[in-house]
């Protein structure tokens, strides 16, 4: 369980044009922000 402060683990998402993207890809590059939504787009 992650706590408020712990490094991320690493992981890949696709991106909107298809190719997936890593959380390394970014390192020391820019900052990143995740944001869950947990049933945003589910109907109801």
């Amino acid at each position: 369980m992650l706590k408020a402060g712990d490094q991320a683990p690493e992981f890949s998402l696709p991106s909107t044009s298809g190719k997936d993207i890593s959380l390394s890809d970014f390192k020391g590059e820019k900052n990143v922000l995740v944001a869950f939504y947990p049933l945003n787009f589910t109907p109801g």
